[in-house]
């Protein structure tokens, strides 16, 4: 098929169209730093494509929004923290594509919300405590590793645990940013073979529609890396700590 008629093979409507636009300009946002938000993008094209080929879909975006978000932000990650998180969020990428199949959606999704929600109350009691303590329990990076990495590959939805984490380790706004750009473009990388030879969710079809979306991206990326500018560290943890919260509501209400 030629490129327009793989793209009329979607048979979108107009209203798909500015939801899907929607979305990945959410996404741009939200790689700048805009952080809370994914959940957003996530129901949005699991409703126009589907849970599981949307996340197929989703994944060459995040990839390419990384890249950006990598290269602005590159001298603020905090590369302790990378190698503290990737083996474990490697481990749960693995069990994702093996469960993945299998996995009740509706369960996984409930059981996320739940661990969310009760993470950003944890949070948001350590917040007006004003406690500047950082937890150093290996056990804690661990699991959070684990749950990251399980939850990008079934439905990449892993921002609000990296949130939750960043903001438990008191990292600035552009650490936090940082950080979480190269983490998530070393994890995304990982997971694409098996979205292409696995789970076959990323094809020719899925990178035609990709290379139409990218530039609502890159639109959405540099105008939210000119907002980040303007938000203060401490209305940046608020937001991350609210935009979570809600997105942990949606996700249990879904």
């Amino acid at each position: 098929m030629t490129y327009l008629e793989i793209l009329q093979s979607y048979n979108l409507t107009a209203l798909q169209w500015i939801a899907i636009g929607f979305a990945v300009f959410l996404l741009g946002l939200s790689k700048s730093g805009i952080k809370g938000i994914g959940i957003i993008i996530v129901v949005i094209l699991a409703f126009v494509f589907g849970e599981k080929a949307s996340t197929g879909v989703l994944l060459p975006m995040l990839i390419a929004a990384d890249v950006f978000a990598v290269i602005y932000y590159n001298r603020h990650a905090q590369w302790y923290i990378i190698k503290k998180l990737i083996p474990w969020m490697v481990v749960g990428v693995l069990v994702g594509v093996w469960v993945g199949n299998d996995i009740s959606e509706i369960i996984f999704k409930r059981m996320m919300a739940i661990i969310i929600i009760v993470s950003v109350l944890i949070m948001f009691y350590t917040e007006n405590r004003k406690s500047n303590k950082v937890p150093t329990n290996k056990l804690f990076s661990t699991i959070t590793g684990f749950l990251a990495g399980f939850t990008t590959m079934i439905g990449n939805l892993a921002g609000p645990i990296s949130n939750i984490y960043f903001l438990a380790m008191r990292f600035p706004k552009n650490e936090f940013i940082g950080t979480a750009a190269w983490l998530f473009f070393i994890i995304n990388v990982f997971k694409l073979p098996f979205h292409v030879f696995i789970w076959k969710t990323v094809t020719k079809e899925t990178l035609v529609l990709n290379s139409v979306l990218i530039p609502t991206v890159i639109i959405g990326f540099f105008l939210g890396a000119y907002i980040v500018k303007l938000i203060s560290n401490v209305n940046y943890r608020k937001f991350i700590l609210i935009v979570t919260a809600i997105g942990g509501i949606i996700m249990l209400l879904r």
